[in-house]
């Protein structure tokens, strides 16, 4: 193999694709990308049996091969690599890259070891980065972190002809964010349940100029694939029955009330600073004024009152400060809408554009009062 390359796009798309490598892999084979030199272009791909990552660019090809070496040292190569182009060249054991006046060798890896990567489903549908990112922020803030339960540790995706819903759920709490998109197939419905941290991994990764295409196969449902600007993703979706969450959202919220979102989460935060690690800061909800409260009467306290708009009884709920600081700060409107039924059921919190406006559906978060000493 033989291969003139630009060395910043070498080192992007080694970063980009190394990074499903894991630190201490199952199998020393895993620890390898593999390159391949073929029709003016470099293709790399990496795989750890759960996730494949595959990259192409562009590349002046004077011989075609294919090799595999260690992909986490290649990744620390060619990101300090000095000058605009990159020289790769094999022999039978090894491939030395030379950039500039710096030259590195490589000891091959036996690529005949290499698992095959799994082929990539069919086209789903796709949708533009900036609104999936935007969707994985909140819907992946209720991915549980409980190794023990994998089904919680994922995100359910539905597709429903041009509607796209995802959801996840620690037990604790709720996360729903639902969009628009382009389906394939406009009678699509069907769900996956795919882990929440390759979907925050992917998104994070994202060219936003460009759409996200979804590839999965309804008649073989295993993997998930993710394509955008070149680069393509699988992911093995998670075994398992995904909580039956639906029925947790009320029909009716008999007592509402619209809060700038800015200043409850400021107010939440400066209250917090004297609440004991996981306990509860209370809401005290009256008139047309929240009390915000936290601490102990032989302790340190704090109150902060806000004006808001509210309908319904008074009510008195408290929640555990970060979860309240998380699902309010993945709401993208200047304004949140609190939905109480009662002090020990589930609270919905959704953002709107403006004080007086609708609220809206495309991000409902869910979650579950505190118990706490009045």
């Amino acid at each position: 193999m033989k291969v003139e390359i630009n060395s910043a796009a070498l080192a992007d798309a080694v970063a980009w694709t190394t990074r499903v490598i894991d630190a201490r892999p199952s199998n020393p084979i895993l620890a390898g990308i593999k390159l391949e030199a073929i029709d003016g272009t470099l293709q790399l791909s990496a795989f750890n049996y759960e996730i494949s990552a595959r990259h192409h660019i562009e590349a002046g090809v004077d011989e075609s091969g294919s090799v595999l070496v260690l992909g986490k040292l290649l990744a620390d190569i060619t990101k300090s690599l000095p000058a605009e182009k990159t020289y790769l060249a094999t022999n039978e054991s090894t491939m030395t890259i030379t950039s500039g006046k710096s030259t590195f060798t490589l000891q091959l890896m036996p690529a005949a070891e290499y698992p095959d990567l799994p082929g990539i489903p069919p086209k789903l549908g796709q949708v533009d980065a900036p609104t999936f990112v935007q969707a994985v922020a909140q819907a992946c803030v209720a991915v549980s972190r409980e190794e023990n339960r994998p089904v919680l540790t994922g995100v359910r995706m539905q597709f429903d002809g041009d509607k796209v819903i995802m959801t996840s759920t620690d037990r604790f709490r709720l996360s729903r964010a639902s969009f628009t998109w382009t389906p394939q197939d406009p009678d699509v419905n069907t769900t996956t349940l795919v882990r929440g941290s390759l979907l925050r991994d992917v998104s994070r990764s994202l060219d936003e100029h460009q759409n996200v295409v979804l590839d999965f196969d309804t008649e073989s449902p295993s993997l998930l694939g993710f394509e955008n600007a070149g680069r393509t993703s699988t992911s093995q979706l998670i075994d398992g029955e995904f909580p039956a969450v639906d029925r947790l959202f009320a029909d009716e919220y008999p007592i509402q009330a619209v809060i700038d979102k800015t200043a409850l989460i400021g107010a939440i935060k400066r209250v917090a600073l004297v609440a004991e690690r996981n306990a509860p800061i209370r809401m005290v909800f009256s008139g047309q004024e929240l009390t915000l409260s936290a601490g102990a009467i032989d302790e340190a306290q704090a109150t902060e009152t806000l004006d808001i708009d509210m309908d319904g009884e008074d009510i008195t709920v408290a929640f555990n400060p970060s979860y309240l600081i998380e699902g309010l700060s993945a709401i993208t409107e200047p304004f949140v809408r609190m939905k109480m039924t009662t002090a020990v059921k589930p609270v919905e919190f959704n953002g709107q554009q403006e004080a007086d406006s609708d609220e809206s559906m495309d991000y409902r978060y869910l979650l579950v009062p505190m118990r706490f000493n009045s």
